[in-house]
């Protein structure tokens, strides 16, 4: 060892820079950064943590000389856990701060650093309270449930859920380094006869003793029965079959009845410490997984609290319940328009996942992509099932003059097969469009603008399917087909259009050209494509059918009559809004950018580089130009009177409507309002005020309500 000698001693020769740095950024102006290719550059900036700052640094708030955290013997041996004889309001306090750290997982935090840091759960078998024990088995195959639910539907992004359960099952602990033990895993079955027996117990015991303690321990009854309920409502949905429908409503309607006895009891249970992270003064460790995370500074979890998060349960029942209906929803259209509507709601990550699998199970989009890639026999078929809805939504919307099945001739077996090739193919992006509807709104635009790419594809193969088919019938061609693709397509590109002003992505300077184009295009182009599809759905019934030797016309139904409605009063709400917002151009109220900083053209082609695949085909920036030009010299009062008959017209169309929904109510609202907004400015009034106009969108969404300052 005395061979090896000593190391040399390091000396630091450090130096203060402060007076210095300070002297030097003098010389930036606001906003600017100093750029180190070398050393430090803007990458590294991006990245920087400012250590001990709470907002950056999580561990300030996680480490806050807090002592080390305790397992579940460590806990156990010093007396700062019971396992046995615990009260009720004690039983209370746990499940209620972990039914808070579920939703806490639910909203997008890690596992680890939620549910997990119940030290309960590490090890629920050696628990000696029956009721908890059966709980904390419970949590672990509720838990499982949503991981295999949210998994199977496939909606979601890293921001929404993380499924990563860090080792924890059943049977195995990493906190003590036991390998996985079999014998101590739970089946369905097992783990729902435990909570029925717990619960009958409990009910007894609740009528035995006095108020208080009843109160007490009939809160406790409602938590387990409420998590059984949930739990095999949540299978049964996983898991759905043609029988399952009936239970699985009962069970969602039973949970929402005992939930309103959980919040009414829930100051009965122990109540979290004032400024502690745990959620709960007994049974939790936030920091015990600490060691489990990658490498990276933690980000912070904070709890949700008890009371939001039981309203948080109660509304997802609720969502539930609402997800459960499309199962009646037998055509395409119908289940479309639910799925834009339930994804309106901005439902949470498990309601939409479970209207996913309610719908299909397993997807017909990744069955397609597995058919598409796989080297199996060309004749296999992407979800049979599916084709056979989407036949269903090409015969009642346009109703195609088919070769019937009976006909055994070749040319007709030959076009049936055409069709059903052409169906095939139809599988992945309309299975797509109801996956996205499922994505967080945020990641539904990026989307739609892929989706785009693939159904211009299938718009040219329409087009043969049209010509083949109708030449089998011997008749002109009858763009049905082409028709049905047309609807959706200009469907998606209206859908990602709005979401632009959903997700306040545009400038206030930029929303004209948004509803020009909504305006002058898109809704009419779709107004026009419902009108075709229900001429040609009625043209078979005008040539047949005669009675008493005279031809009479058979009375149809109008089934898109509704929706030819909303989209004229969308169309003249865009009339309304564009001409409004010209005339505040011309009158200088809205803030244009700096021309040295500012290419319209640019930005005109970026928002609207999407729809440069499809077809129709893309309106260019020369042709907005060339089409608007006229209205850059009219008279801004002019301007405002055309506005506000686009409103007017816009609410008499919505007045016809005699069971008005919610959103009808609300475009209602906006349009009388901007109404007699638009008809004050005609008037004159604020006509020389240059403060900019408001836009709220706290009635809608999409349409704003115009406010003058």
């Amino acid at each position: 060892m005395d061979s090896l000698g000593t190391s040399p001693e390091v000396t630091y020769n450090w130096v203060d820079i402060t007076t210095d740095f300070f002297s030097h950024i003098q010389d930036l102006q606001l906003g600017e950064l100093l750029h180190d290719g070398h050393l430090f550059g803007l990458f590294e900036a991006m990245s920087a943590i400012e250590m001990m700052d709470p907002k950056m640094d999580a561990g300030m708030l996680c480490n806050r000389g807090n002592p080390k955290p305790l397992n579940f013997q460590q806990a156990l041996a010093c007396g700062k856990l019971k396992v046995d004889d615990l009260e009720p309001g004690e039983i209370i306090g746990v499940i209620d701060a972990t039914m808070a750290c579920i939703v806490s997982w639910l909203e997008g935090h890690s596992l680890a650093q939620t549910v997990l840091t119940n030290i309960y759960l590490h090890q629920p078998h050696l628990i000696g309270n029956k009721t908890l024990k059966a709980y904390c088995i419970a949590v672990y195959k509720l838990l499982d449930c949503i991981r295999d639910c949210i998994n199977k539907a496939q909606v979601f992004e890293e921001e929404d859920f993380l499924p990563m359960c860090y080792g924890y099952r059943l049977g195995s602990n990493p906190q003590s380094g036991s390998n996985y033990d079999a014998s101590l895993e739970v089946t369905e079955q097992k783990c729902i006869a435990m909570l029925k027996e717990q619960e009958e117990d409990l009910n007894k015991k609740a009528k035995s003793i006095d108020d208080e303690a009843n109160n007490a321990w009939a809160g406790v009854a409602a938590r387990i029965r409420f998590t059984r309920m949930f739990y095999q409502a949540l299978f049964l949905i996983t898991k759905r079959d043609s029988q399952s429908g009936v239970d699985c409503v009962a069970l969602l309607n039973g949970c929402s009845e005992t939930m309103k006895v959980i919040i009414k009891t829930a100051e009965k249970g122990t109540q979290p410490e004032e400024n502690s992270d745990a959620p709960n003064p007994m049974g939790f460790e936030p920091m015990i997984n600490q060691r489990l995370l990658p490498p990276t500074f933690p980000r912070y979890t904070k709890i949700k609290p008890r009371s939001e998060a039981l309203l948080y349960f109660d509304e997802l029942v609720t969502r539930l319940r609402l997800a459960w209906k499309i199962t009646s929803c037998t055509n395409f259209h119908v289940a479309l328009d639910f799925f834009m509507e339930f994804s309106r709601q901005r439902a949470c990550i498990l309601s939409r996942s479970a209207l996913q699998l309610l719908y299909l199970s397993p997807s017909p989009a990744s069955m397609a992509s597995q058919t598409v890639h796989s080297s199996t026999s060309v004749q296999a078929r992407p979800h049979h099932l599916f084709i056979e809805i989407l036949r269903e939504s090409v015969k009642s919307f346009v109703n195609p003059a088919m070769p019937t099945a009976k006909s055994g001739s070749v040319g007709s077996i030959q076009v049936r097969e055409y069709v059903d090739n052409f169906l095939a193919r139809c599988v992945r992006p309309f299975a797509v469009l109801l996956q996205v509807c499922g994505h967080n709104r945020a990641r539904q635009r990026d989307k739609l603008g892929l989706l785009l790419d693939e159904l211009a594809a299938l718009q040219e193969e329409a087009n043969n399917v049209d010509e083949v088919v109708s030449s089998a019938n011997g008749t002109a061609t009858r763009a049905c087909f082409n028709t049905w693709i047309l609807y959706h397509v200009l469907r998606v590109m209206i859908a990602y259009l709005l979401s632009g002003l959903e997700l306040e992505l545009y400038s206030v300077h930029e929303y004209h050209y948004i509803f020009w184009y909504l305006y002058e295009f898109l809704y009419g182009w779709l107004v026009s494509a419902l009108a075709r599809a229900e001429a040609l759905s009625a043209e078979p019934t005008r040539k047949t059918e005669k009675r008493g030797g005279a031809r009479k016309l058979k009375k149809r139904a109008r089934p898109n009559m509704r929706e030819s409605l909303i989209c004229q009063v969308m169309q003249n709400m865009c009339g309304g809004y564009y001409k409004a917002l010209v005339a505040f151009k011309l009158q200088g109220k809205i803030r244009q950018p700096m021309s040295q900083f500012d290419n319209e053209a640019v930005r005109y082609k970026h928002r609207f580089a999407p729809l440069a695949v499809i077809s129709p085909p893309q309106v260019h920036y020369h042709e907005f130009c060339e089409m608007t030009q006229p209205l850059q010299y009219e008279n801004p009062v002019l301007l405002y009177v055309a506005g506000y008959k686009h409103f007017q017209q816009a609410r008499n169309l919505l007045e016809t409507i005699t069971t008005p929904d919610q959103e009808v109510q609300d475009l209602l609202k906006v349009a009388k309002t901007n109404f007699i907004v638009l008809k004050l400015l005609a008037d004159g009034h604020k006509k020389d005020s240059t403060l900019p106009p408001d836009f709220d969108f706290s009635a809608h969404r999409h349409f704003p309500i115009i406010k003058i300052a």
